[in-house]
């Protein structure tokens, strides 16, 4: 795929705040408008209704990989034109907020988006990105956009050492810089002290019936270091099953599974089930 050339774009996000850098193309400048018109009038009473909606007006978009890795500084990368799983679910989020709290303007939606991507809702180095999402989870719960409902749907809490990024620094060029290394390793630590909760593989198609449309599906892991590989969207399908909407990097595109959630994971390596996130209705 051949990438637009990016200019930067200077906004200033609030009068507490100092000028954000935010890396945008014209062509995804005008695409988020036009989204914006796009899902006007898909507002739900049910906002899991919402969040499918809106996250089917991505279908076939191409899966690109490192789309926020752009230069030597943490911008607020807007692209829509490549998402990887995580951007797409942050993308979908994002406008359906813009729905919900009745907002409509260029800059609602890269506030809206910066608030969903760092940590506290705020751009302040590459650090403050959620790079883990089980943090993007419990970090956007604490902001009020989301419920981990895993616990009320039979998870268990389980505790596992997470240290991926600095036990592979090289796989990650800001982590070249000390600084970043460092506060990386902070929120590791911190993770490392707090349980999240799973719901395993085996258990997921006898709890299938309570995972609602819209939901977040976070795939949990083996990997060593990690908690999780992939996310995307519940949708329940004419089948009466739940599907996953994603980034799917088997297809490189945002598809729906063919199969339904319970079936696709088993064909997942290392996959030991999911966490789920319900954005607040």
């Amino acid at each position: 795929m051949i990438r637009p050339v990016y200019f930067i774009l200077f906004f200033l996000i609030s009068t507490l705040c100092p000028a954000q850098q935010i890396t945008c193309s014209p062509v995804d400048k005008q695409a988020v408008e036009n989204k914006l018109i796009t899902i006007d009038g898909l507002l739900d009473k049910d906002f899991g209704k919402t969040i499918v909606a809106i996250g089917k007006t991505f279908m076939d978009t191409p899966y690109v990989a490192k789309t926020l890795e752009i230069g030597d500084t943490e911008t607020l990368v807007i692209n829509l034109q490549g998402l990887d799983c995580t951007t797409y679910v942050e993308n979908v989020l994002a406008f359906g907020l813009m729905l919900k709290n009745e907002k409509s303007g260029f800059k609602d939606f890269t506030e809206t988006l910066e608030s969903i991507r760092y940590k506290d809702g705020t751009l302040d180095g590459y650090a403050s990105r959620l790079h883990y999402f089980s943090e993007w989870i419990a970090n956007n719960e604490k902001k009020g956009f989301l419920k981990d409902v895993t616990s009320e749907i039979g998870g268990k809490e389980v505790t596992k050492p997470i240290n991926f990024m600095s036990t592979h620094r090289d796989l990650y060029p800001f982590l070249s810089d000390d600084k970043n290394f460092e506060k990386v390793k902070a929120s590791e630590n911190y993770l490392n002290n707090q349980p999240i909760c799973i719901l395993a593989q085996d258990d997921i198609a006898a709890n299938e019936h309570l995972i609602q449309s819209g939901d977040i599906i976070a795939l949990t892991t083996s990997i060593n270091g990690l908690d999780i590989t992939h996310t995307g969207i519940a949708t329940k399908e004419k089948d009466g099953r739940i599907h996953l909407l994603h980034a799917s990097t088997g297809s490189m595109k945002v598809e729906v599974s063919k199969k339904p959630l319970a079936e696709y994971l088993k064909k997942i390596k290392k996959n030991t089930g999911i966490m789920v996130a319900r954005p607040t209705r």
